[in-house]
């Protein structure tokens, strides 16, 4: 849940709810708020002349995107439902207003940007690792449990690859690898480490 919300701006949402495919926005349309994910995962994705598809982030249920559009004329990337999802709106007007007359909620948004911006920090880390076996156990040693050896996945393997700045193949090889090294254990929804990572 994103606890940086008022109440204010809570009230004020309106849910929508994506089949898996559909397309919530598109790159240069007109912004009309910011979204929190209910339910379900959505992939921001930037498409290029190509017709490539980046990856720039798998947003989960509690999770908000689309926050630079409260200062935008138009989105920036492509949101898709990458399973069913329910979305809720909050308005840009709402949201912006909530601010000067709530500096609290001003500075909670702040401290989520902030977070938000040391896990793009990771990222761009993990994607200056050139091999993809060091890419992958920095990916596991950043995302440990508690007990400093179980990794949950919270999207397909697929979804990780592309985080990762890897092929799929590129990723299920390296696992592989890993695996018959006795390095890792592939579990339902989760990676073991045979031992901590340092």
């Amino acid at each position: 849940m994103a606890d940086w919300l008022s109440r204010n701006v809570r009230i004020a949402g309106v849910e929508r709810a994506l089949k898996a495919g559909e397309v919530l926005f598109r790159s240069e349309q007109r912004t009309v708020g910011l979204y929190e994910v209910i339910t379900g995962k959505l992939r921001l994705v930037r498409v290029d002349r190509a017709g490539r598809e980046a990856l720039l982030h798998v947003a989960v249920a509690g999770e908000t995107l689309a926050e630079a559009s409260l200062f935008a004329p138009a989105y920036h990337c492509d949101a898709i439902a990458t399973t069913n999802a329910v979305v809720r709106l909050y308005p840009k007007a709402i949201v912006l207003t909530e601010f000067e007359r709530n500096p609290e909620t001003a500075q909670a948004f702040m401290a989520m940007l902030a977070r938000q911006v040391m896990k793009l920090r990771t990222r761009v880390e993990q994607r200056n690792i050139h091999s993809a076996r060091d890419r992958v156990r920095h990916y596991l040693a950043l995302n440990t449990g508690a007990d400093g050896r179980n990794v949950k996945l919270t999207g397909t393997l697929k979804d990780l690859a592309g985080e990762l700045g890897l092929t799929h193949e590129a990723l299920y090889r390296t696992l592989a690898d890993m695996a018959a090294a006795g390095e890792i254990e592939r579990l339902k929804g989760k990676i073991r480490l045979s031992k901590p990572l340092a």
